[in-house]
């Protein structure tokens, strides 16, 4: 019997390990915490016969140690990092490792895939490409880092049409054959450099995806993309907001398209034939327009119909927490874009809303460029009420620009009272939550923290 190894308990190591034991391996888990939560999900996942070690980190002689076999294949959950020692060993031994997505598309490569990857715009373009799919009366099923892992779609037993994958750059670092029949890339971004390194290593991991694609479809309005990336694909379909020449124009002629999918005169545009009115999808702001033409992009490669696009345009509601409307109350907009967890995505959120606003931010903070996000707050916020980790360097930073207009609250349940205060005294039209920062240092993710932001709000206080 191969035996297998996962590294990790989260969902997707939980569903990988699952599908590993449902295909007859010997599977063994490990994961470094310990809690009540972890000790009822070991004790249920040796009832079904999978072997856990908790507060243990990944070692081949750990696990000996443990009793467990040595595995013939190793699979790591998106949380744990592929140049982990221990992991890298493991590998130079010769043994096979793989990310929870590579693993899933073993089992599901008979079926055509989508795969949709980029520092911001990925989950509302793979919500927004699923939901067109799935009006044109296909089983098309949203996975990744999206609603289900890959691996849940590939042990639920079902054979979808489609696989419409959200795809990060940590389960595309770890994926060696995963090749999609379209692969996106929606933007890039300084993110996650303290597990990357640099940007043009990070901007390669994702690269990795789109080169084992058959189709590519690329945002043309982002600057790196457009600039570093037409000459390597010059067969590629490139999406526009600034009309059919915009591509053309910024790029280099001979070797710039004209975009397959572009905004004009309040059209969206599909190889110079009306799609449907910009104005049919009801997200704000212009980068959620490009995330519209790629996702139209995508069904229009795959054959779908017009009338299935405009449909389901028409009755998109949004993604949770990225510029979500919670409520108006008094005239103030309350707006959750807890997924903003880096610079870019907090600043494309905070230009999107209307102004003057009062914003709440802080958290664990990244590396990256703050210069345009800086720039938007001294323009568009009323006011800055700063929470978690972060919060003091945010402070200082504000401070060096001449923006004193800030307040350290520190919590969550300090910001949403003070913001409805200053809200009304300021005659602010929206308080949002677009933090610029990951969560990890007060909530368990985004989704934790949109949801707290979601219960203080003042109808559902």
């Amino acid at each position: 019997m191969p035996t297998a190894h996962i590294i990790g308990l989260g969902r997707s190591g939980i569903t990988a390990a699952r599908l590993l034991n449902k295909d007859k391996w010997q599977v063994s888990v490990s994961d470094a915490g310990q809690s009540e939560k972890l000790s009822d999900l070991k004790q249920k996942l040796e009832s079904e016969g999978i072997t856990v070690a908790l507060g243990a980190r990944f070692d081949l002689e750990v696990l000996a140690a443990a009793g467990m076999s040595r595995p013939d294949r190793i699979v790591v959950s998106p949380g744990v990092s592929w140049q982990l020692p221990s992991l890298v060993a493991a590998r130079e031994q010769g043994i096979e490792a793989m990310g929870e997505m590579e693993l899933a598309w073993r089992y599901l490569k008979h079926r055509p895939w989508v795969g949709i990857t980029g520092t911001n715009g990925k989950t509302t373009t793979t919500a927004i490409t699923a939901a067109i799919f799935q009006a044109a009366g296909l089983q098309a099923p949203a996975c990744g880092n999206i609603g289900n892992s890959a691996s849940e779609l590939a042990l639920s037993g079902k054979t979808p049409d489609w696989v419409i994958a959200e795809v990060s750059s940590y389960q595309s670092e770890s994926s060696s054959t995963l090749a999609p029949n379209i692969g996106v890339w929606t933007t890039l971004s300084p993110d996650h450099l303290e597990r990357h390194g640099t940007l043009e290593r990070y901007g390669e991991i994702k690269a990795l995806l789109l080169h084992r694609s058959q189709q590519r479809v690329l945002n043309g309005d982002d600057d790196y993309l457009r600039n570093g990336l037409m000459a390597r694909w010059p067969n590629a379909s490139w999406t526009s907001t600034q009309g059919s020449q915009a591509v053309v124009a910024q790029g280099k002629p001979q070797q710039s398209p004209i975009p397959m999918a572009y905004l004009e005169s309040g059209w969206v545009m599909v190889e110079g034939q009306q799609m449907l009115p910009t104005k049919a999808l009801r997200m704000r702001g212009t980068h959620n327009q490009q995330n519209l033409l790629m996702a139209v992009a995508v069904a229009h490669l795959a054959g779908i119909e017009r009338d299935a696009i405009a449909t389901a345009i028409q009755n998109f509601p949004g993604v949770p927490h990225r510029l979500e409307h919670i409520c108006t109350w008094q005239g103030i907009d309350f707006i959750n874009d807890s997924k903003a967890t880096n610079y870019e995505a907090a600043q494309t959120g905070l230009a999107a809303v209307e102004g003057p606003a009062i914003l709440i931010a802080g958290g664990e903070a990244k590396d990256g460029d703050d210069t345009d996000w800086l720039r938007t707050i001294q323009s568009k916020a009323a006011t800055v009420l700063l929470i978690g980790r972060a919060a003091p360097n945010f402070a200082q930073r504000l401070e060096t620009l001449g923006y004193i207009d800030y307040e350290i609250v520190d919590t969550m349940e300090n910001a949403l009272p003070r913001a409805i205060k200053l809200a009304r005294e300021l005659q602010a039209r929206t308080v949002l939550l677009s933090p610029a920062c990951a969560s990890f240092d007060q909530y368990q993710n985004f989704e934790r923290r949109g949801d707290h932001f979601r219960q203080l709000c003042p109808t559902n206080a």
